[in-house]
């Protein structure tokens, strides 16, 4: 039987970090800014997140918090819908770490101005590749605030993204909803809208930025590159009072990197109380996917995952 594993280590980039493994899949969560998951990956491959170890500022006008946003890379908890200044509250300073069963729970540091607390707990089980991850905001102030929780992973550059499309049987009625930013261009070379499935490419050598959103009811993304695949599963609610036109999945690319984005529903949080996302991650080895292959061949790709 495999062990859970955890372990303190010195990055040389982003500090103290904190090492989960169960000798199937590993990951590296930061404990000196965050919380942040910067490194997910099969053991002994290379890792599928995104790393800035640059450590980049954001443009000027997001510091409204005394202190400057940093790029970072990795798996993060943010609010939706996406507002300056809210949002961008900057995570630069220690967590606290919990021991919970089979894992660990990762706290920041209360946002003064939001009056909400982030944390995300990991756990895994013996023999499985895949991650729980629950993404928490809490309401630490003294009335109810109106937000939903935005789950967000950075992934490496030069690898292809599957997107279910719905599926349920509406009649005459229309059964999707995209809906997409000012800056993305409907003629990108990188998206391509099939029946089954939209398939997004991380490019390097394209800079405008790529953004899409919509009611993604079948519950995952997966994404392949590194000769692995990531997926990430959740538990979409239909009809659910999702931001931004109503989605519950969103996802953006760049020349550095690209996201899978989950979002919960857009509630009231009473103080004292939280929301979360919850969602399970699955890294396994898996062959590269074409930028050329059809649906049949993505059909085939992703049926040894239960997808």
């Amino acid at each position: 039987m495999a062990k859970i594993i955890l372990e303190t280590f010195a990055d040389a980039t982003f500090g103290n970090c904190i090492k989960i493994t169960n000798g199937l899949v590993e990951l590296h969560v930061t404990v000196d800014f965050g919380p942040r998951v910067i490194y997910c990956s099969s053991v002994g491959m290379e890792n599928m997140f995104f790393q800035d170890t640059a450590k980049t500022p954001l443009d000027k006008k997001y510091d409204v918090y005394d202190d400057q946003i940093i790029l970072y890379g990795g798996h993060r908890v943010w609010i939706a819908p996406e507002v300056v200044p809210r949002c961008y509250h900057p995570d630069n300073v220690p967590v606290t770490v919990e021991n919970v069963p089979n894992g660990a729970r990762f706290v920041g540091a209360v946002e003064k101005h939001n009056q909400i607390q982030k944390s995300i707990t990991i756990t895994l089980e013996e023999n499985s590749p895949k991650v729980k991850v629950v993404n928490s905001i809490k309401n630490v102030g003294l009335w109810d605030i109106e937000l939903a929780v935005w789950a967000i992973t950075m992934l490496a550059p030069g690898g292809a993204e599957i997107m279910p499309m719905p599926t349920r049987n509406t009649g005459l009625l229309p059964n999707r909803n995209f809906t997409f930013w000012d800056y993305t261009s409907m003629g990108c070379s990188r998206v391509r809208f099939g029946k089954k499935y939209v398939t997004l490419q991380q490019n390097p050598e394209k800079e405008q930025p790529f953004k899409l959103g919509y009611n993604n009811e079948n519950g995952w993304a997966a994404y392949f590159n590194k000769e692995q695949v990531f997926i990430k599963r959740f538990n979409p609610v239909f009809g659910g009072n999702y931001p931004d036109n109503g989605c519950c999945f969103e996802s953006y690319t760049n020349a550095k990197m690209l996201e899978m984005e989950t979002l919960g529903e857009i509630s009231q949080l009473p103080p004292n109380e939280s929301l979360t996302i919850e969602e399970e991650w699955e890294i396994q080895k898996a062959a590269p996917l074409s930028s050329k292959a059809d649906e049949s061949d993505i059909t085939a790709a992703i049926s040894k995952f239960s997808l």
